[in-house]
């Protein structure tokens, strides 16, 4: 399944523990529908240490959330929503708020 969400942009978590925090998306898997956010679900990690290159430890990281759960943000008017998918006359696919109508790349 095609996401309407993708790699870099701004997106808003609209249900969960995280509810309300916006984030930058680093990594999609479509397969999984799930997302990387930064800054958002993050999750504790012991890790063994790995030669003096990688001290062992406590490592704070993020967690892939599911793409059910964060909406994606207009850069325009600054409000979370679900994007509208149009085609150009050159038969570039382009996302467009719904809101204000504004292209978001």
């Amino acid at each position: 399944m095609k996401l309407k969400i993708h790699k870099k942009d701004r997106v808003m978590v609209v249900s969960g523990k995280d509810r309300g925090k916006i984030g930058e998306v680093i990594r999609v898997d479509p397969a999984k529908m799930r997302a990387l956010v930064s800054k958002v679900n993050m999750v504790v990690k012991h890790k063994k240490p790995r030669g003096a290159a990688e001290p062992g430890g406590i490592h704070r990281m993020e967690a892939p959330i599911a793409v059910s759960n964060i909406m994606l943000m207009c850069p325009k008017c600054e409000k979370p929503m679900r994007p509208k998918v149009d085609r150009l006359a050159t038969g570039e696919i382009i996302r467009l708020c719904r809101k204000c109508g504004e292209a978001i790349l």
